[in-house]
């Protein structure tokens, strides 16, 4: 028996069993959920603070005394505060999460994909968090011109699941727009489009950015849009520049030794 544990524990990743690979997968899934857990411990318990944060854009829209979610059933507040604490639990979690993922994934992979993956990831994470606060930065004004349409005499009064569903909708949209860049980025490494197409097809990709944007961004207010669309322009052209250094000659040939 000892003998088979440490074949088993020795055995290449690539050269696992389906049952062997299912069992790296139950770990890291259980981590995982360990680890959304108890941030969302930490969650219901900086509620008051993370609820705050999220509020920030209607009460600079509203003013402080003005500045408040309202309930229309008994149990909604609580409900309110089980869904901060499990996205915040998320949020929280979301490093070991991806390290949890990564763990899954490495070892089955080459030097240089492990190289180029690590980095994928980290400048997915990074980029989504960029999106997601351009998002709530850009949400006061978004709620002033829905607001201000209605005229002077109308007056919004915000329920939680509302409010907060389409803040966190926002942020999300935002944060996966932003990755945009990364997308245009692998097609040219895996040579699908080349860095020539992308310039030569420059007006219409930048026509067909801000249709998209238009149609699908959740608020369709002219703050929205302009924060989505022009960064997604010049991630456009970001791309074109990066997968030309990458795909340098000498880059090439160094990427091929490794």
């Amino acid at each position: 028996m000892g003998l088979s544990i440490h074949r088993r524990q020795s055995t290449p990743p690539n050269e696992m069993s389906m049952i062997e690979h299912l069992r790296e997968l139950r770990k890291r899934l259980i981590i995982s959920i360990i680890a959304v857990s108890l941030g969302a411990v930490v969650g219901y318990i900086v509620y008051p603070s993370v609820l705050t944060f999220l509020m920030h854009p209607l009460c600079i829209t509203n003013g402080a005394n003005n500045c408040g979610l309202y309930v229309t059933g008994p149990f909604d507040g609580f409900s309110v505060r089980l869904k901060v604490a499990v996205i915040s639990g998320l949020f929280f979690a979301s490093p070991v999460v991806l390290w949890q993922l990564w763990k899954f994934i490495a070892p089955g992979l080459h030097s240089k994909e492990r190289r180029y993956g690590l980095a994928f990831v980290l400048s997915s994470l990074l980029l989504f968090g960029i999106g997601a606060m351009v998002a709530y930065l850009v949400f006061p004004h978004a709620l002033h011109f829905f607001e201000s349409a209605a005229g002077a005499h109308v007056h919004a009064i915000y329920t939680p699941q509302n409010y907060l569903n389409f803040l966190m909708l926002l942020m999300v949209a935002f944060g996966v727009s932003f990755l945009f860049p990364l997308v245009l980025i692998v097609l040219e490494l895996l040579g699908v489009v080349s860095t020539t197409a992308l310039r030569k097809r420059r007006r219409y990709a930048w026509l067909g950015i801000i249709v998209v944007v238009a149609i699908f961004i959740p608020s369709n207010d002219p703050y929205s849009l302009t924060a989505m669309a022009v960064p997604l322009l010049l991630f456009y052209e970001l791309a074109i520049l990066v997968g030309r250094v990458l795909l340098r000659p000498g880059a090439k040939a160094s990427r091929q030794e490794s």
